[in-house]
Formats: structure tokens, C-alpha cells, sequence
């Protein structure tokens, strides 16, 4: 069994920011009333100093329609080699803030928005998060892995896990 630790305010945001701008591409859950719901992957690309999560979208996307349907979404990040897991659940809003655009394009977004920062298309994606879970190495992937073997061939408890809930507020 590994062991809990709940975070909370600053050490809350400094672990999903790290963990959600490292593992970086997450599956990004809309309509999460219905059964299957809409998700698809979105890349991250900034978590900021509140705990917002911000993406690019575009303004006639399928998940910018969901989400003025229903602002409740789900993100979710894995990194099996790593690891590291991180489920976000939040409220969404969308909105066009040519400052905040300018502040987190990057060249990778031109590929969805050939016109560049100011193509009419390109809105934002911000994630307001009201709860979130974290599942984390201790000692990291390679010490945990020799753990796992050593578990494995023993018998011997030696998990190297930590997890907890990150409450933003």
C-alpha cells in the first residue's frame, strides 16, 4: 500500500503544474454526464500560479460546443513510464484574450491555426479545478521499478507509490 498526501493552495498547484506540464498531453473529457463522453487529447500549455489549466481550441470545435452546453470537464494525464498519473475535474470556460494568446503560443500551434495568433478561429480553454487525484512515485522510476521486481520475486510489500487529492482552494 503506498501512502497518502493530501495537498493543498501552493503545494497543490506546484504538483499540477509540474506533473500536467511535464506528462504535457492529457485526455480532455467534456459532456462527462453522458455515457461514453466526448474526450479527446489536448496539449497543455500552461498550468499558471491560481492552478488553471489552459489549452488552445477552436472556436467552432465539437468540445467548445460541449462545453458552453455543460462547463463540467475532466482531464486526465498518464505517464506509464513514468509512473505518474493525475485526474483533474473542473469547470471550463471559453474566451479570446489576445494577450493571454500571445503569452502561451507557441510554434506547434500554427499547425492547428495556420493564421497564426491572430487567426479567427483560435479561442482559449480555461480549466478552473475543483477536485483532483495524483498518483506519484516516491523514490522514482527506476528505484520503484526494482521495488516492483523485488516485490514480485519476495513476496515482500515495497510499493513506492504516493497519492492524494491537490485541492487548488
Amino acid at each position: 500500500m503506498g501512502d497518502v498526501k493530501n495537498l493543498y493552495g501552493e503545494d497543490a498547484i506546484k504538483k499540477l503544474k509540474e506533473m500536467a506540464e511535464d506528462i504535457n498531453i492529457c485526455m480532455f473529457c467534456t459532456e462527462t454526464n453522458a455515457i461514453p463522453f466526448a474526450t479527446r487529447p489536448m496539449s497543455t500549455q500552461e498550468v499558471d500560479e491560481e492552478g488553471n489549466f489552459w489549452f488552445f481550441s477552436g472556436r467552432e470545435s465539437h468540445k467548445n460546443q460541449e462545453i458552453k452546453q455543460d462547463d463540467d470537464v475532466q482531464l486526465i494525464y498518464a505517464d506509464n513510464g513514468n509512473s505518474e498519473y493525475l485526474s483533474v475535474t473542473g469547470k471550463a470556460d471559453i474566451f479570446k484574450d489576445h494577450s493571454k494568446i500571445e503569452e502561451l503560443w507557441n510554434g506547434l500551434a500554427k499547425a492547428w491555426f495556420e493564421e497564426g495568433k491572430d487567426d479567427p478561429e483560435l479561442t482559449l480553454i480555461r480549466v478552473r479545478p475543483t477536485e483532483s487525484h495524483y498518483w506519484d512515485t516516491k523514490d522514482g522510476k527506476i528505484l520503484s521499478m526494482l521495488k516492483i521486481a523485488i516485490s514480485a520475486a519476495t513476496g515482500a510489500d515495497m510499493d513506492g507509490g504516493i497519492e492524494g487529492t491537490a485541492r487548488v482552494q
